[in-house]
């Protein structure tokens, strides 16, 4: 059975654009899998905590001298991880907020970044030890930055995600959208059509 995962971002939950175009994008998705199970882990109504030297701390304790405390931590985070490892696609809401990801997605990469389990160290370099699989990442910005030198955001997402193992990576950008009515419907009929070309 087909397994889409859907990380929702926006502060703004069902009403945020990303979230809209994410559910447009389910529902041609499930009509071409009816059978296939959406998981959705949403970031701001079930937010994860912030990373600190507690969490860090337990993120990199030996599994033999973990306290109770700890291992709560770690299995969250196995958690995390186990959502993408059984998913065979990935859409990742990404609204941008002062100029990067929300703080709620910053705290779910960071607990996905575990040594030896999401990636390893080796004498060439850093290897991503989870299975590829295509990820589609909704970027809704109020402006305009892609083309401007401004994106610190996907940038930051696309090397984050492929230091994992993940590098089939697909972008929608959906920009202008605070910039007046007329470049925001543009950009969002662009989006839609850019949405059913991704399933078929």
């Amino acid at each position: 059975m087909a397994t889409l995962l859907y990380v929702k971002s926006s502060i703004f939950g069902d009403q945020g654009q990303s979230s809209q175009l994410a559910e447009q994008l389910i529902a041609d998705w499930k009509g071409k899998n009816p059978q296939g199970e959406v998981v959705t882990r949403d970031l701001f109504a079930d937010a994860i905590p912030h990373l600190d030297a507690e969490r860090f701390g337990a993120l990199i304790s030996s599994p033999d001298e973990r306290t109770g405390e700890q291992q709560a931590i770690v299995d969250f985070s196995d958690q995390l991880i186990e959502e993408i490892r059984q998913a065979d696609m990935l859409v990742i809401g990404v609204p941008m907020y002062n100029f990067g990801v929300p703080s709620q997605m910053k705290a779910w990469i960071d607990h996905l970044a575990r040594a030896g389990v999401t990636f390893k160290y080796t004498e060439s370099g850093s290897v991503g030890l989870l299975e590829d699989k295509p990820v589609l990442l909704l970027a809704t910005r109020g402006g305009q930055y892609k083309d401007a030198g401004a994106d610190f955001q996907i940038p930051f997402l696309t090397q984050f995600l492929g230091f994992v193992g993940l590098n089939d990576t697909r972008v929608i950008y959906v920009e202008g959208l605070a910039m007046g009515d007329e470049l925001a419907q543009q950009a969002l009929t662009a989006a839609k059509q850019a949405l059913g070309e991704q399933l078929q």
